[in-house]
């Protein structure tokens, strides 16, 4: 069922939260061990909440997730519950606070089931730099389910439950959604508080909601978003009610297509689709027009020297003294910080700290990371301009379908290439959306992503329901996967 379905299901009492807790616990212990996808699970927390729910239903008769069972991106803290950031350097750490969105998630109703599996720090594109193994693809379980949020999607696609949260830091919500064949939503940075959000890139990094439909992702977003003392980025804006924009109707809606950025590199399956997916939205009402982003094809390079340099920084904290990992019987000081951190991190955690760091480094400063900066304005300005004209720029989400899991792996260069199209979107902090638009002749899942303007999440959300109306694609299912 989905979230909307689940809601009222429960609201009306036709369904019981402790019931619908243990299927979703049911299906954990069925289909994780072929998928992976979570770290930690919190049964016994889970149904004590359920049950509680269930004893004071007055209480929670007009929350919007009550009794509502979601899983959390393990780089996202929990009061109480284990939060690995899936590295072995946080492998036992139980933080003693939760992050902002999780507060408001519970204060909506929300059960949280459990943690999922995710790129180590959520760094990289395939979820195979966990240190809890991959998450396997629930639509064809050799294939990567996308990064980093990998088991957040995967556990969406399989329906173990309706939402999850994820984080964004160049694609990590909308490319494992678009892989997996469901709907995940980067918002505007400031948007979600990024307070209890372990730190990859800091002018990057954002909170979002992943989800079967746009109407779930817009009841996700609605509660988990707004300004928050604790973290000074976030925006006080306004919070609309995203569901009340989902009319269907898109008529003189523009869309900005940039053709010459998706003129080369991209899956036949994966244009095609995304070409009717246009059309379709056309049929609708829609105008598509052709803008020029004529910078963005620099945002891959750029993404990874901003991205590693503000990780390295980040990173510098786990060092064996504070909090997580420390090596035992340490030599001396140097050599507890050098072991701790050798053993600590994996091989692509390393690549991007050793990276950021030479990046940031005296002599080359200038050359690298302020010239990535100026650069990034560049395309900000080009987004800008297009919207002075459209109202959303669509493209692919992926240039390709899921691929096989170790395919990639040992040339780093190709697996960043995957988020050539998701990165802009952080690197200028607007909002975007994937939403499903077709499959492979293999059955894979492809995706069509949306940019908006600033704060106009509703608008992302207005043009995926609307195309949902008349496609299928966000409704099939994957089979049940087996090992």
């Amino acid at each position: 069922m989905s979230l909307r379905d689940l809601r009222e299901a429960i609201r009306s009492g036709e369904r019981s939260a402790a019931d619908v807790c243990r299927d979703a616990l049911a299906r954990i212990e069925a289909l994780n061990p072929s998928l992976n996808a979570f770290n930690t699970v919190a049964a016994d927390r889970a149904m004590a909440r359920a049950e509680a729910i269930d004893r004071d239903r007055p209480r929670w008769r007009d929350a919007p997730l009550a009794g509502v069972p979601v899983a959390v991106k393990d780089n996202i803290c929990t009061r109480d519950l284990r939060t690995t950031a899936s590295s072995r350097m946080l492998e036992h750490f139980v933080p003693p606070f939760s992050a902002t969105a999780v507060e408001r998630l519970e204060a909506a109703g929300a059960i949280v089931i459990g943690k999922t599996n995710c790129d180590e720090f959520a760094m990289g594109s395939s979820n195979e730099t966990s240190a809890f193994g991959p998450v396997h693809n629930p639509w064809s379980l050799e294939r990567t389910p996308g990064g980093t949020s990998g088991g957040s999607a995967a556990a969406v696609a399989a329906r173990i439950v309706p939402a999850a949260l994820g984080s964004d830091t160049g694609g990590s919500i909308r490319q494992p959604a678009s892989l997996c064949g469901v709907v995940g939503l980067k918002p505007t940075y400031g948007r979600v508080s990024r307070f209890g959000l372990i730190a990859h890139g800091s002018s990057l990094d954002q909170i979002g909601p992943i989800a079967t439909s746009a109407y779930d992702a817009a009841a996700l977003l609605g509660v988990v978003a707004g300004g928050d003392a604790a973290d000074s980025t976030s925006a006080p804006e306004a919070v609309p009610d995203y569901t009340a924009a989902l009319t269907g109707d898109i008529r003189g809606t523009r869309i900005g297509v940039p053709r010459a950025l998706t003129e080369q590199g991209i899956d036949a399956d994966v244009a095609t689709a995304n070409a009717e997916a246009l059309d379709l939205l056309a049929s609708r009402g829609a105008a598509l027009v052709d803008v020029d982003l004529p910078h963005a094809k620099f945002a891959t390079p750029v993404y990874y020297l901003v991205s590693t340099a503000e990780a390295s920084s980040n990173l510098a904290r786990y060092d064996g003294v504070r909090y997580g990992f420390r090596v035992d019987a340490p030599a001396d000081l140097r050599s507890m910080y050098a072991r701790t951190r050798a053993l600590g991190f994996g091989r692509e955690v390393k690549r991007r700290i050793m990276l950021g760091t030479y990046v940031l480094s005296a002599g080359y400063y200038d050359a690298y990371y302020l010239k990535a900066q100026q650069v990034r304005t560049l395309i900000l300005r080009d987004y800008d301009r297009a919207f002075e004209r459209v109202d959303v720029v669509a493209m692919p989400t992926s240039p390709v379908p899921a691929f096989r899991l170790g395919e990639r792996v040992a040339d780093p260069l190709q697996m960043y290439l995957i988020d050539v199209f998701t990165v802009s979107a952080n690197l200028t902090g607007l909002p975007a959306i994937s939403i499903p638009c077709g499959f492979t002749g293999d059955g894979l899942p492809i995706g069509l992503q949306l940019t908006g303007r600033r704060f106009d999440e509703a608008a992302l959300l207005r043009v995926a329901d609307a195309f949902e109306r008349d496609t299928t694609w966000s409704t099939r299912q994957p089979p049940t996967p087996s090992r």
